[in-house]
């Protein structure tokens, strides 16, 4: 059941509705990513692919790690950037929030964010700033509960002791299916100050193409967890439908969005997300998926992608690994892959979990080799820090 939000103002309600219905394509990065915000148009009024305003990236591209920014965390999640320096870190298992410093590596214990039931693959999972983080210091946390996933969000007070820093949780948004398997977990800020959130069927199949269920959906609500204005479906926060686990959310400099998902036996996916489309769950796998459902822009077999974080940087979707041990850029043209897929870095750092834009041609990364099914090596688990083109 989703939380209603009764204080939230006509006056919010209205802006929110001018920003999704009349913004321009300026481009910029979703909140969280540099910092910057931008008014955002929804998938539907995005140029078409190809447009002769875009450049293309080109066919192939690079990857170097400039150096290891921190070492030792154990079972992280969610990565998100402080707009003044420092880097949020969420740990699924320990259901702590840690700060590291992007220079020195040290970590601060922010604090354990109360009410997390950490089992298989649920526990505390994406983490995201507010859009007017400057002025409220909250810091939003999707997270497996005893009875479902939710999302809450915490005040951050630095001047507080550590591992005292955290407020108590706000609930926005309650009833996301949980389960052993499949809690989805990232959320993000779009360029419209919405909120998104990718969630899982968790392990079952029937609730992705149930439009009343949470499960296997991109979510999509305001910063209280109400539907946000100009949603494709009435009165609720389902954004797109049909996904099997959803733990990738990137927009590109149209602020279009795309999405990273698990597939089953044969195929993961890229997904340019249009709102209200049907992604196929569990009908179609993959390409060529027949009448009604929406393909993906690229495809891999599950060995070499178990795909968790997105992130856009250079013209391209960069798309981190799991069981794949390997970083994928994806080169775009519109919302068509523009050449095939390129992997880097394969084997080299073991499981990649979150991927998130650091500014230019840069990108954090980090891996996820204690969550239990990894080959976790003494440093693990680390942030990289990367160049790309």
């Amino acid at each position: 059941m989703i939380v209603q939000r009764r204080a939230v103002s006509a006056v919010l309600a209205a802006a929110a509705l001018l920003l999704t219905a009349g913004c321009s394509s300026d481009g910029g990065q979703p909140s969280g990513a540099d910092g910057g915000t931008s008014p955002s148009r929804t998938a539907a009024e995005s140029s078409p692919p190809g447009s002769a305003t875009e450049e293309t990236p080109p066919a192939k591209g690079s990857v170097e790690v400039v150096r290891t920014v921190a070492t030792g965390l154990r079972s992280p999640w969610g990565l998100a950037p402080l707009p003044g320096g420092g880097l949020l870190v969420s740990s699924r298992d320990e259901a702590m929030i840690t700060r590291v410093d992007e220079e020195t590596g040290e970590k601060t214990e922010l604090g354990e964010v109360p009410g997390v039931s950490a089992s298989g693959e649920g526990g505390l999972l994406g983490i995201a700033l507010s859009p007017d983080y400057a002025s409220d210091r909250m810091v939003y946390a999707y997270f497996t509960s005893a009875s479902d996933n939710r999302i809450v969000r915490m005040r951050y007070d630095e001047k507080e002791p550590p591992g005292e820093q955290l407020g108590e949780p706000d609930t926005v948004l309650r009833g996301i299916p949980k389960g052993e398997i499949h809690n989805g977990g990232r959320i993000a800020f779009g360029p419209d100050k919405m909120l998104y959130a990718g969630t899982g069927e968790s392990g079952d199949t029937g609730l992705s193409q149930d439009r009343e269920s949470l499960g296997g959906k991109i979510l999509r609500m305001t910063p209280d967890g109400e539907p946000a204005p100009g949603n494709p479906f009435p009165d609720s926060v389902v954004y797109s439908y049909g996904h099997r686990n959803v733990q990738g959310l990137a927009w590109d400099d149209e602020q279009r969005l795309f999405a990273s998902e698990f597939g089953q036996q044969t195929w993961d996916e890229l997904n340019a997300i249009e709102p209200g489309d049907n992604y196929g769950w569990p009908e179609a796998e993959g390409k060529g998926g027949g009448s009604g459902f929406h393909d993906p822009l690229a495809q891999w077999s599950t060995d070499e992608a178990s795909p968790s974080g997105a992130a856009f940087a250079e013209g391209s979707v960069w798309m981190a690994g799991l069981r794949g041990e390997r970083l994928w850029r994806i080169p775009l043209k519109g919302t068509e892959a523009a050449a095939d897929p390129q992997a880097f870095l394969q084997g080299e750092y073991g499981r990649l979990r979150t991927v998130v834009p650091a500014g230019g041609d840069r990108l954090w990364l980090m891996t996820s080799n204690t969550d239990g099914r990894g080959d976790a090596k003494e440093d693990d688990d680390r942030i990289l820090e990367l160049r790309v083109t």
